[in-house]
């Protein structure tokens, strides 16, 4: 039997495609932006690079609200607080992607 593909997602602060491996997936709970790295949380998802550079571009352009479908405003604590703190296997944060 042959493997399924993985799938592709844009991240939405540096508009590159990846495979969603790569990606975090961010939802919205209570106007907070929540992280999802299980890739479980109901409702709808956007995809960013899991690295501060690419979620304050995402913050920067207004792309949560929009790839959210969201009119309220949304708090990005929770969701920075998780991209700046390294991996618990102590592997270095990823680099930005370039572009």
């Amino acid at each position: 039997m042959a493997a399924s593909p993985i799938p592709v997602r844009t991240c939405v602060g540096c508009r590159q495609r990846a495979p969603v491996t790569e990606l975090l997936r961010v939802v919205v709970r209570d106007s907070r932006l929540v992280p999802d790295p299980a890739r479980r949380l109901p409702g709808r998802g956007a995809s960013v690079h899991p690295v501060p550079d690419c979620v304050r571009a995402a913050v920067r352009r207004r792309a949560f609200p929009r790839a959210l479908r969201s009119s309220a405003p949304l708090v990005t604590d929770q969701l920075e607080d998780h991209v700046a703190t390294p991996s618990p296997d102590g592997a270095p944060a990823r680099p930005a992607p370039q572009q």
